[in-house]
């Protein structure tokens, strides 16, 4: 498989945690959001993926997946083992509302996308800042209440941890305070010192400018 990523791209962490927890082997194709005006606008990448954003998947066989939801559902399906969602109904189901908070009610306020269209409109750094903060702060404290006392989000490591960890990746990047989230932070420590998380950190990438 390929893997069509960024290094700090929050939706393409997520997708390298998902196949590094299933230990399933990809190679990584580095799409530069920045440079050029964006390689993800450039006319092959957009026959690869019409929405021109990051990740995409391609399967062996040529099969472009896009969409980190949908690419971590099929890796799920592709790979039971280990399962990033539990058993029963109601576990997993605490599992998704988690991950659909974040993946879209947080993240996508924050997009680039949405970031450049406000600066489009007028709005200054400041404003930019406090859109972000308020955003991330609002969905966190939804999530901190959300999630279980102890272990990572719901005990086991799953599917909610792969959203998680990436959306605090971003709330640090952008400044925002993560004090009263205690739980939440809890997560971070567990999954910085989990192998899978840090081989799919932003660090950790190829791509990461020196």
């Amino acid at each position: 498989m390929d893997l069509f990523t960024y290094y700090r791209s929050t939706s393409s962490y997520r997708v390298r945690i998902a196949l590094a927890l299933k230990g399933l082997a990809f190679d990584a194709i580095a799409v530069n959001l920045i440079r050029d005006g964006g390689e993800h606008r450039q006319p092959d990448y957009l026959a690869l993926n019409p929405q021109g954003r990051v990740p995409s998947l391609r399967l062996d066989e040529g099969a472009v997946i896009i969409q980190s939801m949908a690419i971590i559902e099929y890796l799920e399906e592709l790979s039971p083992e280990p399962a990033l969602l539990p058993a029963g109904l109601l576990a997993r189901a605490r599992h998704r509302q988690v991950a659909a908070l974040i993946g879209c009610d947080i993240h996508p306020l924050h997009n680039v996308a949405v970031l450049n269209r406000l600066r489009g409109m007028g709005h200054d750094d400041g404003d930019v800042t406090a859109w972000i903060g308020h955003w991330i702060t609002e969905g966190f404290t939804a999530v901190e209440a959300l999630i279980g006392n102890s272990g990572f989000c719901f005990g086991a490591v799953g599917m909610a941890d792969v959203y998680l960890l990436p959306q605090v990746y971003a709330a640090r990047r952008f400044n925002v305070d993560l004090s009263a989230f205690p739980r939440v932070c809890r997560v971070e420590a567990l999954a910085l010192q989990h192998p899978a998380f840090r081989i799919a950190h932003p660090d950790a990438q190829s791509d990461k400018p020196e």
